[in-house]
């Protein structure tokens, strides 16, 4: 069983100034700010609220984002938001909902919504052939300069332990997609438990009664530069990185692929990813209740922000007055994981810091 330790001796970082930004009545997962300041939040698929995606209209209260209909279940199409975890929003100032399709069994797809005209702007769908039993696509970055985003497919869908999971490159003009190394370093879920308040996460199993939570690829970052994608799974003791213009490469096989990943640096069990234009790493550190930080220059992690209240803090996100913004899921609390013993305190948090100048 691997153990996660500080790879490099390090001096600790100054601490960055905190405080919560919002507080919602409802279980949280990601976020991303659409234009004009606007928060809006995913609602973690494993706590089964009606709503999907909301948005913050004033400090603790939410409508439903893109509208009430969007977040409705239909039986004549898919064209709603049914299990949503990943979001984010482009230049063009339009939000990219990744919807999972995992509560109702339709298919994963794109929403990409229009904020500016407040319409529907374009929908892709996954196509099955880049998908497997155990999919569960949920975190991505979106690259501009090349048209296209990168998808962590985390492998821990209907218990899947992870050791299936891939990233998907998906282009955004023709909606063609391809599955990438699935199953290789870097992507699959490690045997790193996961360790809450001295008790192991756990999750219920088929028929196997319940067994440690281990989670495929989940964080993914994109440099300002579009030139390298980082990636690492949940569950797992690195951060790995592959250039745009490998991963975007079809001549590559997935051996010839694997061989071009890089081994970046060494870092706890993590969730939400983010980079700045300085480089800088920001990580969710779900089981310390703390924001760490890898630098690009001796790439030694750092936590720069520790909180009681982080109970497993799930994305970490760019937003307005210089700070960064941190969801809080509270995801032990969620029913499959549980196991009876912790209920969600209310009510959920999304946080904020303004790191240090020099990224810490």
């Amino acid at each position: 069983m691997l153990q996660w330790g500080m790879p490099k001796t390090h001096s600790p970082a100054a601490p960055s100034r905190s405080e919560v930004y919002a507080r919602s009545p409802l279980p949280l997962a990601n976020g991303t700010f659409a234009p004009g300041g606007r928060l809006v939040v995913s609602h973690h698929p494993m706590f089964g609220t009606p709503q999907r995606v909301s948005v913050f209209t004033g400090p603790d209260t939410l409508e439903p984002f893109p509208s009430a209909a969007w977040n409705t279940p239909r039986d004549n199409d898919d064209d709603w938001l049914d299990a949503v975890q990943g979001l984010r929003t482009d230049t063009q100032g339009r939000v990219w909902l990744l919807d999972m399709g995992s509560r109702s069994g339709i298919t994963p797809k794109f929403v990409v919504w229009d904020c500016a005209a407040n319409a529907l702007s374009q929908i892709i769908r996954l196509p099955s052939s880049v998908l497997n039993e155990y999919s569960e696509p949920n975190d991505f970055v979106i690259d501009e300069r090349h048209g296209a985003v990168y998808i962590a497919d985390e492998g821990a869908g209907n218990g899947g332990d992870g050791s299936r999971g891939a990233l998907i490159v998906v282009n955004t003009r023709t909606g063609q997609a391809r599955r990438r190394l699935e199953g290789r370093p870097g992507i699959l879920a490690e045997d790193c438990p996961i360790v809450i308040e001295g008790r192991e996460v756990t999750e219920e199993t088929r028929g196997a009664g319940r067994r440690g939570l281990r989670v495929g690829v989940d964080g993914i970052a994109l440099d300002h530069r579009g030139e390298w994608v980082y990636y690492g799974p949940l569950t797992g003791n690195a951060i790995w990185r592959l250039r745009t213009r490998d991963l975007l490469d079809e001549r590559l096989d997935d051996d010839g692929l694997q061989r071009r990943a890089e081994h970046y640096a060494d870092r706890p069990n993590t969730g939400g990813m983010w980079m700045d234009a300085a480089d800088n790493l920001y990580l969710t550190e779900i089981g310390g209740a703390a924001i760490g930080c890898i630098r690009p220059g001796d790439r030694s992690y750092r936590r720069v922000l520790t909180r009681e209240d982080l109970y497993w803090p799930d994305d970490v996100i760019p937003g307005p007055e210089g700070a960064l913004y941190v969801v809080v899921s509270q995801l032990p609390s969620a029913p499959p994981l549980n196991a009876g013993e912790r209920q969600p305190t209310l009510p959920f948090l999304v946080v904020r810091f303004w790191p240090q100048e020099d990224g810490t």
